[in-house]
């Protein structure tokens, strides 16, 4: 397994989500298939929300593959589907999926539907043939399996014994007790709205811990007396596994509810339910009606392991393999076997999926860690480059959690983009159309109150192919230029990443990096999450996207194992685990060490064995009596510690921690030196009496030739991780060891031959998976090109540059060049982000590099008698000259349709309106639509400094705040026009129609028209704009030097993201021009005709817009966030200062009750103040 195996103290069951819904496709083109898989699901919110936010006329198939290691989940998900599906009652299905303490008529309708399951379900087969399989299948038999178990303890919990159903009971009592004062997650869903919400959610929280409900009155409350059993069991068992922290009202989208709010009194929690349950109502009609149209979507359950899935999903994609032998997860025995009926080629156009262009990772970067996600993740990941994995985490485990991002990466983002074709993709353009400020603004708040120790921050990453955002290189990824390391950078580059996984397992290198952070590290040191076999599966991926040859790869690796060895000291703890990384690198076909070779002794375990692999698996039988150790500690005493094997004598030690256990026998069968070991798993786990055995795979060599193997002994210890250390040596000494048998005992140990796995498999990045080809947009006139050089600084940390070689091979560019005394220099010009032309004279050759880039300051290297010239240019990312600077708002092409690279597709018909009678508009639209702008585009504006994307997001809060009647007074501006400064001309007209909440997205967005105006519009159109203009309050927003250019770039894609019902024909002019904008000139229309005059019934009830509806085009305006973990954003209510006096960093500051615009530390400064600022309020 290539996460570190824990001791699980207690177990945490989620059967309802933490988060809000967001929906799935916002990064797909609207006419391209959905193939999506959900690691991690959770329950259904963002199925059902995604299914709701699809545009009324479905085209498209939504293929969605949710997989979750947990089967009470996928039970429970079932259980909601088809109850949906059969069009039970609405209270019940909300009834039987949010309470954990059901009324009798909604716990028969729930028991009657696991009945019902249940018969329709004997196996796959028959499951094929009801009526739910359709839109509901099981990818492995497994998976039914086990849902079924669930549905069978379902129905017969109420025929529980009176003890055990009073002791479930009992612990969702304690749970409740406990909770008392315990704040509500559910918070986190009302995004910006976020006045006056804790304590009403907080209330609500209460009442249903208190209750088991989300009911207010007391006769509904006073009936809800069952528990409801799909609460009570899950892999923690039968009992209390339910989480502390559960809210019902988590999941969805409380923003309207609070930011609408007109009463005095404020919101009560019977609207917070309310609100609930209407979206909820929303949710499950949408998917019933989807259930019966002609493209049903499809949702394929899963039960496994996140990381066991994605090698068995990709062992199929690569070699059509069913079984790959890996166990379903950790504490399981069973072996992952696809459904044949689905999974019977990847081809197929009926089979399940295996490769996917949305991948949502749910928050299991806090349990398993972000390279494995990208590990497990990257080769399932479409080429399209539309394609989209999403990242995300709640907790924190550093400094500050806002910028933790990158250090979990254990690298520079540039650098870990060109190792595996993937980057963030804010980190290239520097904004986000997500908005996490209010989780910015929580967490310093937390971080305040809690005296610096906030656990919890919510971070969502998206990532997308490097090359995925130049409109060159997306459609054309043969033309790319692979990157090729040196051998001794790229080895040093990798050590570095491999020491800081695992350099702070040496106890001096963990006190000296934390010593400014030693609690937070203290408390998250047993949170460790790879182990040697993750680093291998790493350089794994890493050699697939990058496919050097054998012989470069040995140089890489030899100097990898060099730096590795020069490390050791007497205190090193990686000389323990030397033989592991070894061992699996034989094991993934990643390297050989040079004494793989030599043969092992044919003695001891191998005496009678025909023949002896490099690689064995040893199988350590643990007796339960020897774990009483552990199991008599407080949960809350030992945490969570991680666990691994070791081989040990008197003259070595060595330690392995990719172990596999559950529990159960081990049973040896077949004749003597071929025997084999059987497992049988005792399901009742936890909770049985087997023993529990361990496995895992190590060098034969180390059992027999090292010493006698007399004196070797397999070991079960808890890995010394400083948590653990200061709790259990105590108890388990200053080994940690948990047991230990000889090698020799044949009633403990088992040594079984292990044989090495697939070296290689495909890559899946655009460049790794293309043949060669060349848009016919990009020039090849002057000879061949080879990869992309990449050259490392000095450290090997960061990317210094990339070069790009052309071989000349065109006779005349050759005499051109090469000729004696010729001084001819190439012309470069960059053509977009990841694209460079070479020119000479009236030939040219094109080189599109694997990462963009910075023409700016580039250096030619002009080979004239070798005829070659190679460009050394400079990455880019945000905040850097040129690559996305160029164009941060591209529109690509996507499998025949195009789709916005940088900004999320919105439904707007779905999104609810903001009210600009609000009674708490004043509070939070100006300080959200604000909190767009870092700290450092603030320190620019009062500078004068020239940034046009920090005068795009002016432009922006002055369109959105004034249409939501934030500024200006209180009745809103509908009308715009941009004036560009400098020419003081205007051609771009906003007709806003209204305000509304992205849901998902947490922030507000624009539901608007935009008319570009030209002269002969204005000629046609002179007596209507006129009386626009005199009479339809037109706000004239000055726009700043490059600024115009930026919004003829951006307009497309503000209108591409809310297209729903219209699409692009034949004659489209952006497929003619092959060109998004079609122009950023100035009175000229960036726009193609296809959306002009459609979807407009806005137009038509203003008399003074009417006459303008045939011309405009709708378009969807929101604010461009600054990225947290790269710049500060928000301003910290530590940084604010009083207006009078200036002094900062009180937290009592007072806002002004007038404006709600400056504070005051005092009323006595706010009196000195009163006179100047009395002009300015608005009271």
């Amino acid at each position: 397994m290539s996460k570190l195996l824990f001791w699980p103290t207690k177990y945490y069951f989620y059967p309802i989500g933490n988060t809000s819904a967001i929906s799935l496709t916002g990064d797909l083109p609207l006419e391209e298939p959905a193939n999506l898989l959900l690691l991690g699901c959770g329950d259904p919110r963002n199925v059902l929300y995604t299914i709701f936010t699809e545009p009324s006329n479905p085209s498209r198939v939504l293929d969605f593959t949710c997989v979750d290691f947990d089967p009470a989940v996928i039970a429970r998900n079932i259980l909601l589907f088809t109850m949906i599906v059969d069009d039970q009652p609405f209270d019940t299905i909300w009834n039987s999926f949010f309470h954990f303490r059901l009324d009798k008529s909604s716990r028969s309708a729930l028991l009657a539907q696991c009945n019902k399951l249940l018969d329709l379900s004997d196996a796959l087969l028959s499951w094929s043939a009801s009526v739910y399989a359709p839109y509901i299948r099981f990818c492995t038999a497994y998976t039914l399996s086990e849902v079924r178990r669930h549905w069978k303890l379902y129905i017969d919990m109420p025929e529980l014994p009176e003890s055990r159903l009073k002791a479930i009971n009992a612990t969702f009592t304690a749970t409740a007790n406990d909770n008392k004062g315990r704040s509500s997650v559910a918070v986190r869903s009302v995004g910006p709205a976020l006045v006056e919400s804790a304590s009403i959610l907080d209330q609500g929280f209460q009442n249903y811990w208190k209750t088991g409900t989300t009911f207010s009155d007391h006769r509904s409350i006073s009936g809800a007396t069952e528990i409801n059993p799909t609460f009570v069991y899950s892999l923690g068992g039968e009992g209390g596994s339910f989480h502390y922290g559960s809210d019902p009202m988590a999941p969805f989208h409380l923003a309207p509810v609070f930011g609408n709010t007109t009463k005095r009194e404020g919101v009560s929690m019977s609207e917070v339910v309310k609100a609930a349950k209407d979206q909820f109502s929303g949710w499950c009609s949408s998917y019933r009606a989807s259930t019966l149209s002609t493209n049903p979507p499809i949702v394929r359950l899963f039960v496994g392991d996140a990381n066991a899935v994605c090698h068995a999903l990709r062992s199929f994609h690569t070699t059509d393999t069913l079984t790959l032998g890996l166990p379903v997860a950790q504490w399981k025995t069973h072996l992952i076997r696809l459904d044949p009926a689905q999974y019977s080629a990847p081809s197929s156009l009926t089979g399940a999926p295996s490769l996917f262009n949305v991948i949502h990772t749910s928050n299991l970067e806090d349990h398993i860690g972000l390279l494995n996600i990208i590990i497990s993740t990257t080769p399932l990941l479409s080429p399209a480059p539309s394609s989209v994995l999403y990242s995300e985490s709640l907790l924190r485990l550093g400094r500050d959690a806002t910028k933790e991002f990158k250090e979990h990466l254990k690298a520079d983002i540039t650098a870990i983009g060109l190792l595996i074709g993937l980057v963030p993709c804010d980190y290239l353009c520097g904004f986000s159309s997500f908005s996490n400020t209010h989780e910015v603004l929580r967490y310093r708040s937390a971080e305040k109150r809690a005296k610096g120790s906030a656990t919890q921050f919510h971070q969502v990453t998206a990532w997308k192919w490097t090359v995925s955002g130049d409109v060159n290189t997306a459609q054309f990824p043969g033309s790319i230029l692979k990157p090729t390391f040196d051998p001794r950078q790229l080895g040093t580059l990798l050590y570095d990443i491999y020491d800081n996984i695992f350099g702070q397992e040496t106890s001096a290198n963990f006190w000296e990096a934390n010593k400014k952070n030693i609690d937070t590290a203290f408390r998250a040191s047993n949170l460790a999450h790879y182990n040697r076999e993750s680093f291998i599966l790493f350089l794994k991926l890493v050699r697939n996207q990058l496919d050097p040859s054998q012989e470069v790869w040995n140089m890489v690796m030899d100097r990898f194992n060099s730096l590795q060895l020069a490390a050791w000291d007497i205190m090193s703890m990686d000389t323990l685990h030397y033989q592991d990384v070894c061992g699996q690198f034989f094991r993934h076909g990643v390297y050989k060490m040079p004494f793989f070779g030599m043969r092992t002794s044919r003695i001891g375990p191998f005496a009678s064995w025909d023949t002896i692999p490099e690689l064995v698996r040893i199988v350590l039988v643990i007796p339960r009596h020897e774990l009483s150790v552990l199991q008599s500690c407080k949960p809350e005493d030992i945490g969570t510690p991680p666990l691994h094997c070791d081989i040990f004598g008197q003259q070595c030690h060595n330690c392995f921690t990719a172990v596999h256990v559950a529990f159960g026998r081990a049973v040896t069968t077949g004749p003597k030196g071929r025997e084999q070991v059987v497992f049988e798993e005792d399901i009742a786990g936890w909770k049985g009496t087997s023993p529990l055995v361990a496995s895992f795979v190590a060098p034969s060599w180390l059992l027999v030739d090292k010493e006698p193997y007399q004196n070797i002994n397999i070991g079960f210890c808890v890995r010394n991780t400083p948590a653990a250390c200061l709790r259990l040596i105590s108890k388990l000494g200053m080994t940690l060891r948990i047991f230990s048998a000889k090698l020799t005992d044949k009633n403990h140990v088992y040594v079984l031959p292990e044989y090495p796995l697939p070296s290689r498999y495909s890559g899946t990045s655009p460049q790794s998976t293309a043949t060669f080809s060349r848009s016919p947009k990009m020039l090849s006139q002057l000879g061949t090109v080879d990869g992309t050089a990449v050259s490392l600084d000095e450290q090997c940390e960061l990317v210094e540059s990339l070069t790009g070689h052309i071989s000349l091979t065109d006779e005349a560019s050759i005499r051109l060049f090469s000729s004696e005394g010729s001084k001819l220099t190439p012309q470069i010009k960059q053509l977009s982000p990841c694209v460079i032309r070479v020119g000479l004279e009236d030939k040219a050759q094109d080189l599109a590099y694997p990462f963009p880039v910075q023409v700016t300051n580039h250096r030619l290297r002009l080979a004239r008698k070798s005829r070659y010239i190679e460009v050394i240019v400079l990455p880019s990312r945000s905040f850097l000259p040129d690559g996305l600077k160029l164009n941060p708002y591209p529109v690509v092409e996507s499998n025949g349709a195009i789709t916005p690279w940088s900004i999320h597709r919105v439904n707007l018909s779905i999104l609810p309106s903001l009210d600009p009678k609000s009674r708490t508009i004043s509070k939070w639209v100006n300080p959200h639509i604000s909190s767009m702008l870092s700290d450092r585009e603030r320190a620019n504006r009062k500078k004068n400094k020239h940034d046009a994307l920090m005068f795009v997001k002016d432009t922006i809060h002055a369109v959105m705040t004034q249409a939501a009647g934030v500024d200006r007074g209180p009745t809103p501006k509908r009308l715009f026009c941009l004036r560009d400064k400098e020419s003081n001309n205007s051609d771009t007209v906003f007709f806003i129609d209204q305000i509304r909440f992205d849901l998902a997205s947490h922030t507000l967005v624009a539901d608007g028209f935009v008319l570009p105006l030209s002269v002969p519009l204005l000629q046609r159109l002179s007596k209507p704009f006129g009386k626009l203009v005199h009479e339809g309050q037109m706000l004239h927003i000055p726009v700043f030097e490059g600024e115009m250019q930026s919004w003829k770039q951006l307009l497309p894609v503000l209108v591409e993201r809310c297209r729903t019902s219209w699409a692009h024909g034949p004659n489209c002019e952006y497929k003619s021009a092959g060109i998004i904008p079609l122009t950023e000139t100035m009175e000229a229309d960036p726009l193609c005709s296809c959306g002009r005059g459609k979807d407009n019934e806005a137009m038509h009830k203003v008399a003074l817009w009417k006459p303008f509806a045939p011309y405009v085009t709708r378009f969807a305006l929101s604010p461009l966030f600054a990225v947290s973990y790269l710049e500060n954003v928000g301003r910290s209510p530590q940084a604010r200062k009083c207006s009078a006096c200036r002094k900062k960093g009180n937290p009592s500051l007072k806002e002004c009750g007038g404006c709600k615009k400056v504070r005051y530390c005092s009323s006595e400064c706010q009196k000195k103040d009163w006179k100047a600022h009395k002009p300015k309020c608005k009271s």
